[in-house]
């Protein structure tokens, strides 16, 4: 039976994710073993892999031959990143790694990472497309009289790191010096969702499930419910066939008195996946299927108006670095 390994890059606390495709592969009945790989042997989620490697930082100049020796020796069939900093090395070598392995890398091309990871990019490129964006204010503007509340954030920030809402012109200052090379919008107010999207490796789309954000931490969502909003699926159909991305795509937009707002796109998996996979739309299980050689097409066939709660859990290690059983 052939094996169809997968890898999971700088796997940290992402056990929900890990999880998720040992289900899938059970389901399917195929053989899969998880690799797990960070640069910290403290990340929770190694300890729920089959196997897991320590790797080099992105940073390091070995860390593209690094995980081509693990693709190799785990005869790896797909590497799965899971955090933003990974992508745009991961596009520049997808095809140096896939040429030297017999792995896909789950990355969309460069042009598109680049639009993404650059939020001035991103901003610019949903304006051209005639998709509704936050103003954005240049430096000269700024020092205008302005309307606040404002928001700021890093230009290639991640997981809300340093963005803030700005109230006043103190605080404008503030976070101005504060924030690294940072970009300032209008504050938009409205329901915000996380829209997670599939497609497969050719840019069809697969599922598009919209989650409303009701509480996030750090971040990242921790309370969240799956609603089959029809004017929001359909215009992330028509973002996804402008941008034209592959994989899994996780998208924040506003839903707002004046329509749909976009604020990010993020070519990866997000925290909250696992909310949309659970309820049907088993990004995991499609991407099995695609190895398999198997057609996929569009489809809403999950389940909706049901909420997810996430909370911690822990596990103790001990000296050996193995999980204890208590």
């Amino acid at each position: 039976m052939k094996a169809y390994n997968i890898l999971v890059l700088n796997a940290g606390r992402r056990v929900e994710l890990i999880q998720c495709f040992q289900k899938a592969a059970k389901k399917l009945n195929i053989k899969s073993n998880i690799i797990a790989g960070d640069c910290s042997s403290t990340a929770p989620a190694i300890y729920f892999a089959d196997r897991y490697y320590i790797f080099p930082r992105i940073s390091e100049p070995n860390y593209i031959d690094s995980l081509i020796d693990v693709c190799t020796k785990e005869n790896i069939a797909l590497v799965v990143p899971t955090i933003d900093t990974d992508l745009l090395l991961l596009s520049e070598n997808k095809a140096y790694i896939e040429s030297r392995t017999k792995a896909r890398v789950l990355i969309s091309n460069k042009e598109v990472v680049e639009i993404c990871r650059d939020k001035t990019k991103t901003h610019k490129f949903l304006e051209n497309n005639n998709f509704k964006v936050p103003k954005m204010y240049t430096l000269k503007e700024l020092q205008k009289d302005i309307k606040f509340p404002l928001f700021i954030k890093p230009r290639s920030g991640s997981s809300s790191i340093n963005a803030f809402r700005v109230n006043n012109e103190k605080e404008l200052n503030l976070y101005l010096h504060i924030v690294n090379d940072p970009i300032v919008q209008e504050f938009i107010d409205g329901e915000e969702f996380s829209v997670d999207v599939f497609l497969d490796f050719d840019s069809n789309v697969i599922t598009i499930v919209p989650r409303l954000r009701i509480a996030t931490r750090g971040g990242e969502i921790s309370k969240g419910k799956i609603i089959k909003d029809r004017e929001i699926i359909n215009d992330v159909k028509r973002l996804m066939q402008a941008l034209k991305p592959i994989g899994q795509i996780t998208i924040q937009l506003m839903r707002t008195k004046k329509g749909i707002t976009y604020i990010e796109i993020n070519p990866r998996f997000g925290g909250g996946a696992p909310m949309s996979i659970q309820c049907g739309a088993d990004s995991c299980e499609n991407l099995y299927r695609l190895l398999m050689g198997e057609k996929l097409y569009y489809n809403e066939n999950y389940r909706d108006n049901i909420m997810f709660l996430r909370y911690d859990n822990s596990i103790c290690i001990d000296e050996n670095m193995e999980i204890v059983k208590w």
